[in-house]
């Protein structure tokens, strides 16, 4: 009869980033990621999550897996598969999955509200978020337009957004806006403040003492010397050359359809593009299930999933947590990172 070698201890609780996690959707793939996390044992981290115990309750039956719900000060008891230590916030109606019910919309505002707090007033060193319906927090009467707007109007600061997989970094100039409206807000003031956020964010986060950017044109070919448009002349090169002068090391501006080619992207830790479809479709298709969604400029780490609530798959047990897992692992060592620069 055989018996699994005994586990070596966890590292002091005093050494690990503590980070507060919020599933989103109660009727998404967000609890049920939660209760897969749980099973496994996280040398590098502490989680307390801010979620719904009856929520999670019916996730761990719905996969067959353990669940055991501990209070904050039960966080440095002697670890098990299933343990969860928690910050309840109760849903107004039990959770459905597959169903994204407005009537919970107060209770994931409230559950993404509370952990922010907890992490701008210390008690966190970053928070990972699970994926929220836009549709269904607006229908219960919030007025709501993304989980990075909310944290970063709580915390009061200018903030970029980042995708990120093993393979590549993408930072965004402009994000949710039509395409026609796109040449128009890329203006020097806020390619600058891009720029300067990502750069500090690589120094701070990640650990990189003089990241290089490679910084994408906006039109075909970076413009090709203003045949192709201006915006290259008139606005990316002289924003470059100020930063650049001051001590930064960005490239560019490149043409988007060579800049991703492998042998180029070794030289750079991170790509700048201009809008949403410039850098993320590269990205996506270079490893999807492990990308995952940072907001860069916070007081603290944030990273999100790379995916949306997955109603079609929530309850099934088939969805893939992939990148659930990689933004709790990416949050994990950015939060490292920054205990270890104070």
């Amino acid at each position: 009869m055989s018996t699994s070698a005994p586990q070596p201890p966890l590292p002091p609780a005093a050494e690990r980033p503590h980070l507060a996690l919020v599933p989103g959707e109660p009727g998404g793939v967000g609890p049920e990621f939660c209760i897969r996390l749980a099973q496994q044992r996280r040398p590098d981290c502490r989680v307390t999550v801010y979620a719904d115990p009856d929520t999670l309750a019916a996730a761990a039956r719905l996969l067959g897996l353990p669940l055991r719900i501990l209070a904050q000060h039960q966080a440095d008891a002697a670890w098990q598969a299933g343990d969860v230590v928690l910050h309840p916030v109760r849903n107004a109606a039990p959770a459905r999955f597959g169903i994204a019910d407005p009537a919970n919309a107060q209770a994931v505002i409230g559950a993404l509200s509370e952990a922010s707090d907890g992490c701008l007033a210390g008690r966190y060193d970053g928070i990972v978020t699970g994926p929220v319906h836009k549709a269904a927090v607006n229908a219960g009467g919030i007025a709501y337009s993304g989980t990075t707007e909310l944290l970063a109007g709580r915390a009061g600061c200018d903030v970029v957004m980042m995708l990120a997989n093993e393979i590549v970094r993408v930072a965004l100039v402009t994000t949710h806006l039509p395409l026609r409206a796109v040449a128009d807000a890329i203006t020097p003031q806020r390619l600058r403040q891009r720029l300067q956020i990502t750069h500090a964010a690589l120094r701070r986060d990640f650990g990189i003492a003089e990241p290089v950017i490679a910084v994408l044109g906006l039109n075909p070919h970076a413009g090709e010397a203003g045949h192709l448009g201006m915006e290259e002349i008139e606005v990316i090169e002289p924003v470059m050359a100020e930063l650049n002068a001051q001590g930064m090391r960005l490239v560019g501006p490149l043409p988007a359809d060579t800049a991703f080619l492998p042998d180029k992207l070794r030289r750079f830790d991170a790509v700048m593009a201009m809008y949403h479809d410039q850098g993320l479709p590269v990205l996506k298709y270079s490893g999807f299930e492990q990308a995952v969604n940072l907001t860069l400029g916070m007081p603290y780490p944030r990273v999100a999933v790379d995916h949306g609530t997955a109603l079609d798959l929530a309850g099934s047990g088939r969805a893939n947590p992939s990148s659930f897992m990689a933004a709790v692992a990416t949050c994990a060592r950015l939060a490292q990172h920054r205990k270890a620069s104070r």
